[in-house]
């Protein structure tokens, strides 16, 4: 059985998570959170906090999972957000065109950028017949992954669920800015539920129609793109694949500090680079080795349509090889820019100039009394309808024509006053740019159950930092006497008063007992015997190693803290100077 079996397998059996609807028969792409996947999950997202938004002093919003046609008309998305699509001649089944190349042996890379004519012709050649029943491809077409719907009972009112987190932190900007102060460079940081209307997801947990994205906006001035946390980054070593070594046909990532990508212009953004240095530290903190990660620059023919530059953040499973958990996105002034135009509302930040510039500016004022002696009594409607003009409008009329024609009367040039005035201007306005780091939760909680799934002695071991572990501790009394059950309650409820999650069993022999919450990455287990009624002492054992040290049973609080901090328990134990 490979391991990519036997965490499904565990996940499945102990709750992490599992197939959705499954007394239906199931629904590809959809997968339930189980009671312990949950705690998982919140785990994986309180350390992304405290990583990405709570140190660096960014702002969280949280914005409606549907939106409605305008917004994604204007990002882009509805253009450009579509897959190819074959379907199969015989049973009628679906697939991702490009992803049965990939199968059939293309590279990603290659399959990404083909045009529907070319992925037709590759098929063809390999002779790529449908994965099911084997029989005939129709020729692709293009698919919208967007889920659509209707918002209301109007049924021309459409609307999509979000493929993506991001569009909300763009619309939401201005306010997020006004209410920060104006201040740039802004972090804005979002964690939601995403949806994406895929063709044929056949990969289990790693690709899903619901989702979960972490996904952070920071926007800065491009006449400032300095970064102020670059120092702390710059030493830091990285396993890139950028893109001039995969033009050349190179796919082994290179070893390279922050520094070093930098001056070789592999990384051409401060905070791009800053951001790619703790996504890896933050896989790292998830228990995922540097070793196995690498940024996979994408080619301009697979990079989303709104990105200058793009690093996907891989790390290697067992099953699917290089797998993106993160990308790291160079959005340009992109997504502002499209909304600005689309919805013509003002989403500019603005900069204090050094130097305040005079600027001559045009004032056009109609003469009111001239009006009046022209038209009498519709001067009202005549000065009405010009206060809804725009007068640089006005002036531009009358230059070109020599009139200007409002509410059917004919106004000429010599009814209005042109004054050239000069103005001190001391703040401009300008468009931000955006660097995006988002992570794909759903895939992240999938890594982080591999590469903690261990055996030893035909047992299941799941070694996860005790900081993301659903639970915290167990305790056990040694054996049902009463005496025991009655103290291991009281220490039950005294960690629980103090936050920590608890498991409290009493049945099974002391062994099973221990092996159930290995299996669920419970980090310490407190066992009290004989000796605990004697001296107020208990046995702390270690999920790992198995070790087991006693404490004063006053020192539980401390060392459940200790491993919260450091992760581990020999370190929280040296902390202690227990042991």
């Amino acid at each position: 059985m490979s391991l990519q079996e036997k965490v499904i397998l565990m996940a499945k059996r102990r709750g992490f998570f599992w197939p959705a609807y499954e007394i239906y028969g199931g629904v590809g792409g959809f997968y339930v959170l189980g009671p312990l996947g949950v705690r998982l999950r919140d785990g994986i997202i309180g350390l992304w906090r405290r990583m990405f938004v709570y140190k660096n002093g960014f702002l969280e919003i949280e914005s409606p999972v549907v939106a409605p046609y305008a917004v994604f008309e204007a990002s882009g998305h509805v253009a450009n957000f579509k897959d190819p699509m074959a379907e199969c001649n015989a049973c009628k089944r679906k697939f991702r065109a490009d992803h049965l190349l990939q199968e059939a042996g293309m590279s990603d890379t290659e399959a990404e950028k083909l045009s529907l004519e070319e992925i037709t012709r590759e098929i063809e050649a390999r002779g790529i017949k449908c994965p099911e029943c084997g029989g005939e491809l129709a020729n692709p077409a293009y698919f919208t992954t967007m889920f659509q719907t209707t918002i209301g009972p109007y049924s021309d009112r459409l609307g999509y669920g979000r493929p993506e987190t991001a569009q909300g932190m763009f619309t939401e900007f201005k306010r997020v800015y006004l209410q920060k102060g104006k201040k740039l460079p802004l972090g804005i940081a979002q964690v939601g539920r995403a949806l994406r209307n895929e063709i044929s997801p056949r990969q289990g947990p790693i690709r899903l129609r619901e989702f979960d994205m972490m996904e952070l906006e920071l926007f800065y001035d491009p006449k400032d793109p300095s970064c102020p946390y670059l120092s702390q980054a710059l030493d830091v070593e990285i396993r890139i694949l950028p893109e001039e070594e995969i033009l050349k046909g190179n796919y082994e990532a290179v070893s390279v500090t922050i520094r070093e990508a930098m001056e070789k212009r592999y990384i051409t953004n401060e905070w791009m680079a800053y951001f790619i240095s703790l996504s890896q530290e933050f896989m790292e903190e998830l228990g995922i080795p540097r070793e196995r990660q690498r940024f996979r620059e994408k080619l301009p023919g697979e990079k989303a349509h709104y990105a200058e530059k793009t690093f996907d953040h891989e790390i290697l499973l067992s099953s699917w090889g290089w797998t993106e958990v993160a990308g790291h996105a160079d959005r340009t002034d992109y997504d502002l820019k499209a909304h600005i135009n689309h919805s013509e509302a003002d989403l500019m930040a603005e900069r204090t100039l050094e130097k305040p510039r005079v600027e001559r500016k045009t004032v056009i004022r109609p003469r009111i009394d001239e009006i009046k002696r022209v038209f009498g009594k519709d001067t009202g409607k005549i000065l009405s309808a010009l206060s809804k003009m725009d007068m640089s409008d006005v002036w531009r009329a009358l230059e070109e024509r020599g009139v200007l024609e409002l509410e059917g009367f004919k106004l000429a040039k010599d009814l209005f006053e042109v004054e050239v005035v000069e103005e001190r201007v001391h703040v401009e306005k300008f468009i931000p740019h955006v660097i995006e780091p988002s992570f794909g939760l759903d895939r992240i909680c999938y890594a982080v159950l591999e590469y903690g799934y261990r055996e030893r002695e035909d047992r299941v071991i799941l070694s996860l930092p005790a900081y993301i572990a659903p639970l915290d501790a167990a305790v056990f009394p040694l054996v049902a006497r009463d005496d025991m059950v009655e103290k291991a309650a009281y220490l039950k409820d005294l960690l629980s008063r103090a936050g920590y999650r608890v498991v409290f069993e009493v049945k099974d022999s002391i062994g099973r007992r221990y092996a159930r919450v290995d299996e669920i990455g419970v980090p310490v287990a407190f066992t009290i015997d004989g000796q605990t009624l004697e001296d107020e002492t208990v046995t702390a054992r270690d999920r790992d190693t198995w070790n087991q040290v006693r404490i004063g049973i006053d020192r539980c609080i401390d060392l459940l803290s200790a491993l919260k901090s450091v992760g581990r328990f020999e370190e929280a134990v040296a902390s202690l100077g227990e042991g």
